[in-house]
């Protein structure tokens, strides 16, 4: 499920009286779902392999628990449900390990998304107040594929083509050392950086999720938030006893729907192989528990084919999760800072940067309180700032930046209820301090930071 970031402020923008009337529709309709029965149910495809829950590894799905973070961390194999098994033979006829363990039901489940979002001001030439139905509709193969082996595999659909492709996927191996020190290790295929991160501090699973598919959001971003669906990456990971995790991959082009293998056609494919680190320290004591780490990727692009000068990014990051469990609910707290060193050579000598050297750093921080049995409120802040560079940042009316800048920040409010645990409506309120660079007319056509202030409803569930 890829996520779309956006952010803060002004909220003394006014929506039209047509606009208050369509959201206190909305409201009144929240109101009554609040009313619905909160029976708990599983999650798909994992919770029928474990035979558990979904608060078992979701406190606000995708949000991991503890126990979440262990499942992934040992390959999606738990399993709690009727196997075909067969044991290797040995020479001595006695049993050995484990050749076959098929789970006796396909791991398949669905994903659908529908939302609603409002903006303070309409875009020019188009139409407020848009319903994506759907925003989103995923299918996905999650669970335990062979003993030791697991994956969470997703295909989804693009409601601009309305064609489906590989979204999300995260294929892994991992046992168990038999030394004092508790060893979990492992090996991970995947497609996008940080989709097999254990924790929700990433940019693959980061705060907010999910979020409108037709509000305007900030124009620049770092690397390491822009390469899922176009890559492919292979690496090792370990966790030491239960308190250090490290993980080492190498990433390299793997574009659908691009000439394969790549050419002069292609644009944005990687100079042979992108390293990605990850290091994480956690602790629990008592009923806190904190994750501090770090990770990182470092790449080389072509902007265009595959010969010929590069544009070099360098993506640092340091990050936490914080949890504090209370009666009936638990408070969350995720932050994650990215400095990107860029040295867009190829870029410079096209003309399409003012500069060689440039940076850009991003903070983002949430902080959510959960009351069971369903209630969550969060609340997000985000700031990023960067080089002047007008050759990248350049005038255009709605998605420009009028002074070069991609400087923007803003807050983020988000009300989730789940009357049952596979089903999610979500509230949002997005309102920015700054866009694209500046406050007011930052795009050089008189739209102002503000007016891209979003309100947003969502429905999420699965099956």
């Amino acid at each position: 499920m890829r996520k779309k970031l956006f952010q803060k402020r002004n909220l003394r923008n006014s929506f039209s009286l047509k606009s208050k009337l369509t959201i206190l529709s909305l409201g009144v309709l929240f109101t009554f779902l609040l009313g619905a029965p909160d029976n708990a149910m599983a999650v798909p495809s994992f919770a029928r392999q474990t035979g558990l829950a979904c608060s078992a590894c979701h406190t606000v799905f995708p949000e991991l628990t503890s126990f979440g973070r262990q499942f992934k961390l040992n390959g999606y194999t738990l399993t709690n449900i009727k196997t075909i098994a067969q044991k290797e033979t040995t020479k001595n006829d006695k049993s050995g390990r484990d050749i076959l363990n098929l789970l006796h039901i396909p791991q398949v489940s669905l994903m659908f998304q529908t939302g609603f979002t409002q903006l303070a001001k309409t875009i020019p030439g188009t139409q407020n107040g848009n319903f994506e139905f759907p925003q989103q509709l995923s299918f996905f193969y999650a669970g335990q594929i062979a003993p030791h082996m697991g994956a969470f595999i997703q295909f989804t659909m693009d409601d601009g083509s309305g064609t489906f492709g590989m979204d999300n996927t995260d294929i892994r191996f991992a046992n168990q050392g038999k030394g004092k020190t508790a060893l979990t290790y492992g090996l991970t295929i995947n497609n996008n950086p940080t989709v097999q991160d254990l924790w929700n501090s990433t940019p693959a699973w980061g705060y907010p999720y999910t979020s409108s598919g037709t509000a305007p959001g900030p124009g620049a971003a770092t690397v390491i938030e822009n390469l899922g669906g176009t890559v492919a990456g292979v690496g090792g990971y370990a966790m030491i006893g239960n308190s250090i995790y490290l993980e080492l991959d190498g990433y390299r082009t793997a574009q659908m729907g691009a000439a394969l293998p790549p050419d002069a056609s292609v644009a944005g494919a990687l100079k042979g192989t992108s390293p990605y680190w990850r290091i994480a320290f956690q602790h629990q004591w008592d009923k806190s528990y904190l994750m501090i780490g770090s990770y990182g990727i470092a790449t080389k692009l072509f902007p265009a084919g595959v010969t010929g000068a590069t544009d070099d990014y360098t993506d640092i990051a340091f990050d936490l999760q914080y949890e504090y469990p209370f009666n009936k609910g638990q408070f969350t707290l995720h932050s994650t800072y990215i400095h990107e060193k860029q040295a867009l050579n190829a870029s410079f000598a096209s003309g399409a940067s003012s500069s060689v050297n440039n940076s850009l750093n991003k903070f983002r921080a949430d902080a959510s309180v959960f009351f069971r049995p369903g209630l969550n409120f969060t609340l997000g802040y985000f700031n990023l700032t960067g080089t002047s560079n007008i050759g990248l940042y350049a005038p255009g009316a709605v998605a420009g930046f009028a002074n070069g800048l991609p400087n923007s920040s803003g807050l983020r409010f988000q009300f989730d209820y789940l009357p049952w645990e596979n089903t999610k409506i979500t509230m949002q309120y997005f309102t920015y301090s700054k866009f694209n660079g500046a406050s007011a007319n930052y795009d050089g056509a008189g739209r102002n930071a503000g007016d891209n202030n979003m309100f947003y409803v969502q429905l999420w569930f699965l099956f």
